[in-house]
């Protein structure tokens, strides 16, 4: 089997990965695992790998939704984000819908480095049309399935310019297939902005979780000299609500909810799991159906905008 699991670049390959929840002392067990958890390569060990063609790649979904309700998710991920991190991050979230969707990982070449930032956008960039292509081949499906997408952090910003690209090319058809959120995206908010605008409004909403918390967005935006980042956007602010409205998308403020790490940019795993994947069998939270913008306060609840400071107190996220 080829070596997968470098940063390099190459052309698009499908794997399969057969993964299992560790117990406490690192043995196989039927654990509970938390989305929380900092290190999910703790959780979790392979038991299972093997190379597919796009062929073997189809039929293995077509298979498993049948079991799945006729949902598959696609993960991608963000930046410092090796392939084996990306895996074990991917079964996390799985092990939290207990099966009830198809998890399917798109990994890009990071450079798994803090250092390696910039490297990363431009390796984010050359994914971009392989992306779109799995978009296209899950969407030839003759049965119904609806695929959720999850863009983490820079995969957000990928996720973005696939669609982009989507709609540019009249794939209308691909697009309608799916239910896309971005997790802490780091895209500038004016690039956000107009990638919206061509992408237009997706039903259901496009959804994105910020943090007016996240280190490491604010990292990003010294890096691009000061530039707002999404995912660290105060859901009080008038543009965001704004860009909210024209859209037709909604924007959740996760901040009260707790973080695996000190950089506050993993937020979504919980969240994520909870409220996009569930969406195939349409346990959507009540009041997040609509385009909007939302604060999730510190009892869980989702309160929607537009907010003023009293709110914000009230709420607990001040």
């Amino acid at each position: 089997m080829r070596p997968v699991l470098g940063s390099g670049r190459g052309i698009l390959r499908y794997e399969q990965f057969t993964m299992q929840a560790a117990s406490a002392d690192g043995g196989r067990a039927g654990a509970v695992v938390n989305a929380r958890s900092s290190d999910p390569s703790k959780d979790f060990i392979t038991v299972g790998r093997r190379e597919l063609d796009e062929k073997a790649f189809e039929d293995s979904v077509n298979r498993m939704q049948k079991d799945a309700g006729g949902t598959v998710a696609v993960f991608v991920h963000g930046y410092n984000y090796s392939y084996q991190e990306a895996v074990f991050r991917l079964a996390q979230l799985s092990a939290e819908v207990d099966g009830r969707v198809v998890p399917i990982l798109f990994s890009w070449p990071s450079q798994a480095s803090v250092r390696g930032y910039v490297a990363d956008r431009d390796s984010a960039t050359y994914a971009r049309d392989d992306l779109v292509h799995l978009l296209a081949t899950l969407s030839r499906s003759r049965t119904e399935r609806r695929v959720i997408m999850i863009g983490h952090s820079l995969g957000a910003w990928l996720v973005m310019e696939a669609l982009r690209q989507l709609r540019l090319q009249g794939r209308d058809g691909v697009i309608s297939r799916l239910q896309v959120g971005l997790a802490a995206p780091d895209i500038d908010v004016d690039v956000f902005r107009t990638q919206a605008a061509l992408v237009g409004r997706l039903s259901p909403p496009l959804t994105v979780l910020v943090s007016e918390d996240d280190r490491a967005l604010a990292a990003s935006s010294r890096l691009a000299n000061g530039r707002p980042r999404l995912g660290a956007a105060r859901v009080d602010d008038p543009e965001i609500q704004e860009i909210s409205r024209r859209g037709g998308i909604r924007i959740i403020d996760i901040t009260t909810l707790p973080a695996g790490n000190a950089f506050n940019h993993d937020r979504f795993a919980t969240f994520a799991a909870r409220y996009f994947a569930a969406a195939q069998d349409g346990h959507v939270a009540s009041g997040v159906r609509q385009a909007g913008v939302y604060l999730l306060d510190t009892t869980g609840r989702l309160l929607s905008g537009p907010f003023n400071q009293t709110a914000r107190i009230i709420a607990g996220s001040q």
